[in-house]
Parts: structure tokens; C-alpha cells; sequence
């Protein structure tokens, strides 16, 4: 397994900005075609010494502190990415779950929702699902392809007998991009339970040892840790020529480029083209229609937890170890527009004295410290609606060590649709765990931070969004966002 070796000057290469999801698996499937390939990524790469796991311990507070990219903007609202080779695909959970029909219609489904930015995606289900397909089988989902499903842990248990008890009947172990049995050179899942920690048996996909192994192996890749992009550079015409970025050593240098794609997730993405502004480009790179950066969404979502008679041990098996997807569908009646999921979550102790009562202590806080290993918990995960007003732009005095306006996260603000879908499922997931014989049901808002979304949109129209179908910027034919 090589590291290609190309000059700065090899205007022949597809430069990659990222290497999470979207970056490492582009670069692999441009590698694959014989496609000439530089990553830049701007954390270390944990495990360039080769496959070892030394680096990942099953400690929650360690490896939050190892792996995360927290990102806290003047407003103090966090997001969490992981800035290292891999990106965000270290930490995930693995749940793979397919958008609905009706999502890819929001504005055609859901009418003229006051105050949400709905816009109809440009493509359909239908012609999406040949890369589903193909997605779910490189995954490694579980339950497509004639994959086996993940085991029950006790969490699911309680959760399966209580939705079944309401009458929820699409209720399982979920699609989750963790091997149930050895695949793809990679052991099956041995129920450590640390998957947000990096998954120390490579059981869970990864870009970090999955994608990117594979790529390097064609010997067309060269992956540089440690580089922070600053700028994307284009000529006359409007074409991208390259990318400035600062390498391990600190130094600015230009990576020329045939084309380049922007995989930095939903903060650093519009920031890199906000940064990029030119006079031809002043408004930033992509951004005619002024899209960059705007409608930033992050789930609806809230979580429940519930404690019961006997012992439960969440904290056994895969994080997320079952869904109910009966409440997944748009149904109006209900109050709300779109749709959601109940997923099971489980914090490990550490992390369960932290976000069950934030700051608390005395007789309440200790009782429920006391009732851990009984203790049950289910996360909610619902279609947000966009808003123009929730976004990213350049913080205006801020700046990185390299001189570079940092992100600015503008106060997030939930829709109404948001908080009634969020009541609506606090009351599901209630009915759950009272039907499983709950002693106590604690609902409890967000997470400080959950997924990051939106901000490059996707449109039929220049006018209405960044890119088009196929991730191509609208305004710059040889750029690309994934």
C-alpha cells in the first residue's frame, strides 16, 4: 500500500478537499477509473503506521478529546467533526437508513411551509436508487443485499417490546454499515459497544480503512494529512486551476488541479468558497445565487431515556442497535409536515453523568446515577425543514493561524414544524417505554450537536442552490461538492 508522489505543478490530478464520507470515497472511486488523486485533509492521519488500532481506546472522554473537531462559533453552539484522516466516518454510528419519496418532494409535498427555504431536490428515489444499491453493498449495510442484521442487544429488547405493545409493526435492528459477519476483509462486529470511539475491530465502515486502503492500493492516490485548504484558485475563463493550503510544515503552497471537489462537511465546505472570492467571484466560489452557506440543518432530534425494575445495560452492543420507522412517513394529521425515526443511543457512564443533568447534582441527579445499569435510551432523528436564516458565514474578526476568517455558526433556530414533530415523538417514545414497564420516562432535549447539513444546496436551477444533480457547481464546471 503506496502513497503516490505527485508534484505541486501536475495540473493532471482531481484534487480532494476531505477525506470523510463524501471525500475518501470519492477519491477511492476515482482511483478506481485510473483517475490521478490528492486528498487534502486537514487533521493527522491516525493510523499512517498502518492498520493498528493503538490509537483507539474504548474510553469516551479520551477519544472525544482525540478525535473531535468541536467547532464553537462566538454564539457557543457546537458542531462535532472529526478532523483527521477518515473524518466523521470514525465516529458515526453506521445507521444507513435511505431518504423517503416524499423527501426528495418537500416543496411539492409539503406546500408553502411559512418560514422554511423548501425546494424540490432535482432528482428522484428512482434515479437514486441504483447508487443506494451500490452504496449499501460497498457499506456493507445490514439487511440489503442478503447481509444478516446486527444481534438485539437489551436495549433494542426493551424498545422492540414496547413498540410492539403500541402497535408499531416496522420495527428492527436497522441498516447499519457494520459487518453482522466477516466481510470485505474485515471482522464482524464483536458488541464492544464504544462505536462512536473509532470501532477498534474495523467492524464499522470507515473511509479511514476502508476506502482509503483501497485507493492507495492502486498506487493513484496520494493522501496529505496535516493540510489545511485556504483558497481555491481558477484562471480567466472561471475554471478552478488549483488549491492554496497550508502543508504539515506550515507552509502555503498550490496544489494545481484538472478539477477539485469540496468534502469538508456542512461548516468548512462554505467556508472554503466564502474564502475563495475573487473579482470575478466576490460574493465567494459557486455562490451567484447567494446559497453558499445558507440553510444549515441538523435533524430534528431529542432523546428519551427510560429506567425500569431490572438491570438493562445499554451500554452492551452497537450504539444504535434498533429503529422503529412506522412515524417515518409524512402524515399532516399529526400537526407537523415530514417525518421521523426512534433510534436506540446508549452514553456510556461518563458521558450519561454529563448530558443526563448538565451541571446538576443532589438527590435527583444521584438517583438517576444510581439507576444506570437499568436504565434504557432511544434517540429521536426527524426531517428538519430548512431556513435561509440557519447558516454559516465568515466570522467578520476571527481568523486561523493561517490569517483565514474561521466559520461563523449563526444561532441555530428551530421551525415550528421542528418543535412539534419533537413533541409529537417525545409523546411515541413515552407510550414505548411505559407499554415496556417503565418506572420513569425522561425526555430531554437535543444534544448540543447532532448531524450537519445543508449549506451547498442542491438544484435544478443556477438560481436556486450550488450545484446541480451530480454535485457540479452551477457557476464553475470543473468544481464539485460532495
Amino acid at each position: 500500500m503506496a502513497n503516490a508522489k505527485y508534484d505541486l505543478n501536475d495540473n493532471s490530478v482531481v484534487v480532494v478537499v476531505g477525506s470523510g464520507a463524501g471525500g475518501g470515497t470519492l477519491a477511492n472511486e476515482l482511483c478506481q477509473k485510473g483517475d490521478k488523486v490528492v486528498c487534502l485533509e486537514a487533521g493527522p492521519w491516525i493510523q499512517n503506521k498502518g492498520l493498528t488500532q493503538d490509537d483507539y481506546v474504548n474510553d469516551e472522554f479520551t477519544m472525544f478529546g482525540r478525535l473531535s473537531g468541536e467547532y464553537f462559533g462566538k454564539t457557543g453552539h457546537p458542531t462535532w467533526l472529526v478532523k483527521a484522516v477518515g473524518g466523521s466516518t470514525i465516529h458515526w454510528a453506521g445507521a444507513s437508513i435511505r431518504f423517503n419519496e416524499h423527501e426528495f418532494k418537500s416543496r411539492t409535498t409539503y406546500g408553502d411551509v411559512k418560514g422554511a427555504n423548501l425546494q424540490d431536490w432535482p432528482l428522484t428515489l428512482k434515479e437514486l436508487e441504483p447508487y443506494y444499491s451500490k452504496a449499501e453493498d460497498k457499506l456493507g449495510v445490514t439487511r440489503r443485499h442478503g447481509i444478516p442484521g446486527l444481534p438485539g442487544n437489551n436495549n433494542y429488547k426493551v424498545l422492540e417490546a414496547g413498540a410492539r405493545k403500541v402497535g408499531y409493526k416496522d420495527v428492527d435492528t436497522g441498516f447499519m454499515a457494520i459487518n453482522s459477519q466477516a466481510r470485505d476483509g474485515r471482522s464482524g462486529c464483536l458488541q464492544i459497544g464504544f462505536c462512536f470511539q473509532g470501532c477498534k475491530s474495523q467492524a464499522k465502515w470507515s473511509t479511514l480503512y476502508v476506502e482509503l486502503t483501497k485507493a492507495l492500493e492502486t498506487g493513484k492516490l496520494e493522501l496529505r494529512p496535516d493540510s489545511q485548504a485556504l483558497q481555491i484558485q481558477h484562471d480567466k475563463s472561471g475554471k478552478v486551476t488549483g488549491v492554496l493550503y497550508a502543508n504539515a510544515q506550515g507552509k502555503q503552497v498550490v496544489q494545481k488541479a484538472r478539477a477539485v471537489c469540496v468534502a469538508g462537511n456542512s461548516i468548512e465546505s462554505p467556508r472554503l468558497l466564502l474564502n475563495s472570492a475573487s473579482s470575478q467571484f466576490p460574493d465567494g466560489l459557486a455562490n451567484s445565487s447567494g446559497q453558499v452557506g445558507r440553510n444549515y440543518m441538523r435533524h430534528t432530534t431529542g432523546r428519551v431515556f427510560a429506567t425500569f425494575a431490572k438491570p438493562v445495560h445499554m451500554y452492551r452492543g452497537t450504539t444504535m442497535a434498533g429503529i422503529v420507522r412506522d412515524e417515518a412517513g409524512n402524515k399532516p394529521a399529526r400537526g407537523f409536515a415530514g417525518g421521523y425515526y426512534l433510534q436506540t443511543i446508549s452514553l456510556g457512564f461518563p458521558f450519561h453523568t454529563v448530558f443526563m443533568q448538565p451541571g446538576g447534582w443532589g438527590r435527583e441527579f444521584t438517583h438517576l446515577m444510581d439507576l444506570y445499569a437499568n436504565t434504557a435510551g432511544l434517540w429521536i432523528v426527524g426531517e428538519d425543514l430548512p431556513q435561509a436564516g440557519n447558516g454559516v458565514t465568515l466570522d467578520k474578526t476571527a481568523k486561523d493561524k493561517y490569517g483565514m476568517p474561521v466559520a461563523h455558526l449563526k444561532p441555530f433556530e428551530d421551525h415550528p414544524n421542528d418543535a412539534a414533530m419533537r413533541n409529537h415523538a417525545f409523546k411515541s417514545s413515552s407510550n414505548i417505554y411505559e407499554a415496556a414497564g417503565a418506572t420513569e420516562v425522561l425526555p430531554q432535549g437535543p444534544y448540543p450537536s447532532t448531524h450537519n447539513m445543508g449549506t451547498n444546496r442542491m438544484s435544478a436551477k443556477p438560481g436556486d442552490g450550488v450545484v446541480n444533480k451530480w454535485g457540479q457547481a452551477h457557476d464553475v464546471k470543473n468544481l464539485f461538492v460532495s
